[in-house]
């Protein structure tokens, strides 16, 4: 096998909510891996930071639920920098409440951050990808693309649209030379799940639940990140990857 498969040098990847957790965990991998990361957040202080952690960095601070923000930043950074070959729509937040009771607001935010920002950006870049015919859009989905638990069920219908936008996004844009596809996490202990890890109960479930019987640590969500981004995946497309200690394939 070639190892220049997996090589990103020359290539830029755009990461959406990389100032901390799964999307800076996968911005220090792909930037490992060879690749100029573009970080993305709305606190430019935090993004500043962030950047600081990665040498060559760039930013680029936008509301990826704006869609005129969306288009403007990527249009003008594809003409002042340069193209960006690379897509990571990480963007997302979280809120737990019994159904009957969800708040109206809660449940809008996560229609806007979870799946709008992935049309939003992920439309505002592919525009520029179809013209050069290549280019890697890989979406944030969750084990709650496929499954769901109590408290959560606006969560899991906004990451279980992620991953049917992820196949419309390959249906539209695969024959222009776009590969369009999924990362699915498991149970991560990420700022996100911050009071999940802290809950002990939670915690024994999960370990009983999981095949592998423990969290998941950011940094292995990497290598599938640099699979679906390399060269290695230049016939996969539509495919949601589960990343989940076996979550997904054991009751």
């Amino acid at each position: 096998m070639e190892s220049g498969l997996f090589d990103l040098t020359g290539r830029r990847a755009l990461i959406t909510g990389s100032s901390q957790g799964i999307g800076l965990a996968l911005a220090k991998g792909l930037a490992a891996a060879g690749a100029t990361v573009i970080l993305n957040a709305r606190d430019r202080a935090r993004l500043t930071e962030a950047a600081l952690e990665i040498p060559g960095a760039l930013t680029l601070a936008f509301d990826a639920t704006d869609h005129a923000a969306v288009r403007s930043s990527i249009d003008s950074f594809e003409a002042d920098i340069g193209p960006i070959d690379i897509l990571v729509n990480n963007a997302g937040t979280q809120h737990r409440a019994p159904l009957e009771d969800f708040p109206e607001e809660a449940f809008e935010r996560l229609l806007q951050t979870n799946i709008a920002s992935v049309f939003h950006v992920g439309q505002a870049v592919a525009r520029h990808m179809i013209g050069r015919g290549r280019g890697k859009i890989i979406n944030i989905a969750s084990v709650q693309t496929a499954l769901a638990r109590p408290s959560i069920a606006p969560y899991t219908a906004t990451k279980g649209a992620v991953g049917n936008l992820t196949k419309g996004m390959a249906a539209d844009w695969a024959r222009h030379g776009l590969q369009c596809n999924a990362l699915a996490p498991g149970y991560f202990d990420t700022p996100l799940n911050a009071a999940l890890v802290a809950d002990p109960a939670f915690t024994d479930w999960l370990e009983r639940r999981t095949p592998a019987g423990r969290w998941g640590k950011v940094e292995e969500l990497v290598g599938a990140c640099i699979f679906l981004a390399s060269d290695a995946s230049s016939f996969v497309n539509g495919h949601v990857l589960y990343v989940d200690g076996g979550i997904t394939a054991s009751l």
